[in-house]
């Protein structure tokens, strides 16, 4: 199956994803996200989907997941709600002292043990920690995937246990 085929498929099997997408999100706008990733994924995996199977299914699963994935990553961010009266808030606001002395000094501490890592361990730490994926890691450093989420694994460790002193 070519490409343009696939896609003609995809966008004639698509309509049924928008009501899906609102009953997972309960929000127009992000279902309208949720969509449009949904379909980039599609397209970008299209080799994975085996031509004959249910395409409906396969599209609701890739939905499903990202969704999924979505909540599970949205609810570690989720937002602390305080009971203490919101004009405590407004009598003290002029009174916060701040001290950034603490932090800096924590911060130089963290760069400095990251510095004292071995270079295998580092450079992986580094880019990790900088954004990239674990598999963007492997490409660049030309490495197995085991053997760069190790490297970071143990590069935590390392700084856990200088850190820790």
């Amino acid at each position: 199956m070519t490409a343009t085929d696939f896609n003609m498929l995809i966008a004639g099997h698509s309509e049924f994803l928008r009501p899906f997408a609102i009953s997972l999100t309960h929000n127009p706008e992000d279902a309208k996200d949720l969509f449009q990733e949904t379909m980039m994924r599609a397209l970008i995996n299209r080799e994975k989907y085996q031509f004959g199977t249910n395409l409906k299914a396969w599209l609701y699963t890739i939905m499903r997941n990202i969704f999924i994935n979505n909540y599970r990553r949205n609810k570690k961010f989720s937002k602390v709600e305080s009971t203490t009266p919101t004009d405590v808030f407004m009598y003290n606001a002029n009174r916060v002292a701040v001290n950034e002395g603490w932090s800096h000094m924590r911060m130089q501490e963290i760069k400095t043990a990251v510095n004292n890592l071995p270079q295998v361990f580092r450079l992986s730490f580094e880019l990790h920690y900088t954004g990239y994926k674990y598999q963007e890691i492997a490409d660049l450093l030309q490495e197995p995937l085991g053997t760069i989420k190790s490297r970071i694994h143990f590069a935590r460790k390392m700084l856990v246990a200088q850190l820790e002193r």
